[in-house]
């Protein structure tokens, strides 16, 4: 198979293309790893913390074994690279460096009152999400109007409606948005 044939005409463009295909694929990496900090309260910790947090002060204030340094070194970069963290020198002396907050991880404090943690939270509920997993079944099937009633056999609001736990997540997540929205910015 020629590469022409399937419209591209230069390496660069497969390699392109590639990349844009596993863009899209992983992207749920970085949404589930904005999940993981949430509920793990890092944002929170380096903040109550007052400065910039080594791996292993981070590690051993997340209560973590030493085994899972190496995951959470791996979370943290890809949060770093998502822009909810930055990596700041502390010591010119040996080079250590550590964790700080960015803008953006300001808005997942649990404190903040501009926090978008509880909508977050609410967004990336398993309730919310699962219903992706089926849109090409929905689409296949008539009489459902909506993937999320295909998943659960009722609207969301119905469902919210007999779960307090999703109706609490979901009220608490779009009140935090309409503070956001409402300060005008």
């Amino acid at each position: 198979m020629s590469l022409s044939s399937i419209g591209i005409q230069s390496t660069q463009e497969l390699l392109d293309a590639q990349s844009h295909v596993w863009n899209h694929l992983f992207n749920f990496i970085n949404s589930m790893s904005m999940k993981c900090v949430i509920q793990l309260g890092i944002p929170d910790i380096i903040h109550k913390h007052g400065k910039p947090m080594t791996l292993s002060e981070l590690t051993h204030s997340l209560r973590l074994t030493a085994a899972k340094s190496r995951s959470l070194e791996r979370l943290m970069r890809i949060m770093i690279h998502s822009k909810f963290f930055i990596n700041v020198k502390i010591s010119q002396v040996d080079e250590t460096e550590g964790y700080w907050l960015t803008p953006a991880s300001h808005l997942l404090l649990r404190d903040e009152p501009l926090s978008v943690r509880p909508f977050a939270l609410a967004m990336l509920d398993p309730t919310l999400t699962d219903p992706w997993h089926h849109v090409s079944e929905w689409f296949k099937t008539d009489g459902d109007p909506t993937p999320f009633v295909s998943t659960h056999g009722r609207t969301l609001w119905e469902h919210a409606g007999q779960d307090p736990r999703l109706n609490g997540l979901f009220n608490e997540g779009m009140a935090s948005d309409a503070r956001l929205a409402a300060t005008g910015y």
